[in-house]
């Protein structure tokens, strides 16, 4: 009986077990991503601009809030700064009358400074992204904190004409961050929204050839910025005159900087590229 020369052959189990090893190294388990690197990939995401005008609509009320109370106690504006405009000219104009002048151009130089500082920030770490809309706000937050402890610790006995150093630098610090908003608007790519301006609102509100039409979200738009700009001055005055003073503003302005904040944390991101090839 003839055997074959393969059982023999010393090479044979060699060649066996090679034949049956897999091409490709076995894998193990893939390894759990840990909650550090889950948060740092969910902050690193852009955020979805839809519904994002919601947000929008909100710093309206912030900037309502703000210049009401400023206006009634310092005679300035630390947000919208056409009314700042007319007052630094009033005050070249007759500059013993008043140092409402002083106070605006402190107003104004600081929100153009701040503007300069905002955009270059968002255009440097990109514009939509969560971790940079959030250290916005958080900057924005801070500011005003700020602002109230110095408001704070200075009482409400202060001379509606008085130019010190805790009228002057709580100005400067509440206009430097409100223009944060502004820019926010122009990253989120609702220009119109910008929550320092509603003159040209109004006028693009009501020269709408789709005024009365039943879906129409830019008027929605429109109409809601001044509403919620209105109840954010009716807030302020109120509490402007109250024991609490400009301080009670700023403190509750910086409540809401907070919740935008938070909503940021929490805002769906913008659908992947994959995602959105897979829904088309």
């Amino acid at each position: 009986m003839t055997h074959s020369s393969s059982f023999n052959n010393p090479l044979n189990g060699a060649i066996v077990a090679d034949e049956q090893s897999p091409l490709l190294p076995q894998m193990g388990p893939p390894q759990e991503v840990s909650a550090f690197q889950r948060w740092r990939n969910w902050f690193m995401v852009d955020v979805s601009r839809d519904w994002a005008d919601l947000i929008l609509i909100l710093c309206y009320l912030i900037t309502g809030l703000l210049d009401s109370a400023s206006i009634s106690v310092w005679g300035s504006f630390v947000s919208m700064q056409t009314g700042n405009t007319v007052y630094i000219g009033l005050g070249f104009a007759d500059p013993g009358a008043s140092t409402r002048w002083i106070k605006s151009g402190t107003s104004l130089l600081s929100f153009l400074l701040g503007s300069f500082f905002f955009s270059r920030f968002h255009r440097f770490f990109s514009a939509k992204r969560r971790w940079v809309l959030c250290a916005s706000f958080t900057a924005q937050l801070l500011l005003i904190v700020a602002a109230a402890c110095m408001v704070t610790l200075a009482g409400s006995g202060v001379d509606p004409e008085s130019i010190a150093w805790y009228v002057l630098v709580p100005i400067a610090l509440v206009a430097f961050q409100s223009c944060g908003q502004a820019v926010m608007s122009r990253a989120l790519k609702y220009n119109s929204l910008t929550s320092v301006v509603l003159t040209s609102i109004y006028c693009d509100l009501f020269s709408d050839a789709d005024l009365f039409a039943v879906h129409n979200a830019e008027r929605n738009r429109r109409t809601a910025a001044p509403l919620s700009l209105l109840l954010g001055a009716f807030l302020g005055g109120k509490v402007a005159n109250t024991e609490f003073g400009v301080a009670g503003a700023l403190w509750a302005a910086a409540g809401l900087k907070l919740i935008v904040v938070i909503i940021w944390i929490f805002w769906p991101a913008e659908p992947s590229l994959d995602e959105a090839v897979e829904s088309a």
